[in-house]
């Protein structure tokens, strides 16, 4: 059995190599994540990924490498995701793609343990986050979006505010 920092390493390796690219966005896992798709190619099924808000719930685990547009579902229908926090980093040069993940490491890791009631570690949940890539930072996108869901990509129903498990 895996531990979580292999688990998460595995998913890092897996989603990394495919880069899930959203229309100038990244999507990677954070916390203790499970394995991503691998998928190549492009999806152009679903709603804008730039109108994804707080409180949306998705079916992203099977987005290709590169999208333009992720499904958003009503919580009460099964999803892959939810999105339970944003914020914006500051102006300026783009700070590259390594600074930008670990400036959403620190914004999503504690907005995960508010939302869901527990910590990354402590929870059955793990949570992911989308990102400006260098090309959509010049078209002004600065927004981490954080997103919860199983480590396994398996879909629930509901929302996980406060789950605590």
């Amino acid at each position: 059995m895996a531990t979580k920092e292999t688990t998460r390493f595995m998913a890092l390796l897996a989603v990394g190599a495919a880069s899930l690219v959203l229309a100038g966005c990244s999507l990677l896992p954070g916390g203790n994540s499970g394995t991503g798709t691998g998928d190549t190619g492009t999806t152009d099924e679903g709603d804008d990924v730039f109108s994804i808000v707080v409180g949306d719930c998705l079916n992203d685990a099977d987005v290709a490498e590169t999208v333009s547009k992720v499904p958003i579902v009503d919580c009460s229908e099964p999803h892959d995701s939810e999105a339970f926090y944003a914020e914006d980093l500051p102006d300026g040069d783009f700070p590259g793609d390594d600074s930008v993940a670990a400036s959403a490491e620190e914004i999503c890791a504690p907005a995960f343990e508010s939302f869901v009631g527990l910590s990354d570690a402590d929870s059955i949940y793990t949570y992911y986050y989308y990102y400006p890539t260098d090309s959509s930072w010049a078209s002004g996108d600065r927004e981490i979006l954080c997103v919860a869901g199983t480590d396994d990509f398996s879909q629930v129903t509901g929302s996980l505010k406060g789950i605590n498990s």
